[in-house]
């Protein structure tokens, strides 16, 4: 997270900081100030970007738009051919 590799740190660290830096879990971004830090709310910009981490956010999800939920994951297949979008 540091650092300007991607690292099995920010693999961990985003699913929860980065939703947190970008005011999308609970309120705490407002307290926290989390705006103000510029580089931790750029930071979690570009790892949403990156196609792996729009595919696991994809994986479990059950609210959003039908084509951004995966119930379940069994194959690499399965985001093109088994989102809700896809089933109903």
């Amino acid at each position: 997270m540091a650092g300007a590799d991607y690292t099995i740190a920010d693999i961990a660290i985003w699913p929860w900081y980065g939703a947190l830096a970008k005011g999308q879990l609970y309120e705490a971004g407002e307290f926290l100030q989390v705006q103000e830090y510029r580089h931790i709310v750029e930071w979690a910009d570009r790892v949403a970007q990156r196609p792996a981490a729009r595919r696991g956010r994809m994986v479990n999800r059950l609210w959003g738009p039908p084509e951004t939920q995966l119930h379940e994951r069994h194959d690499a297949v399965d985001f093109e051919t088994r989102t809700q979008d896809k089933l109903a």
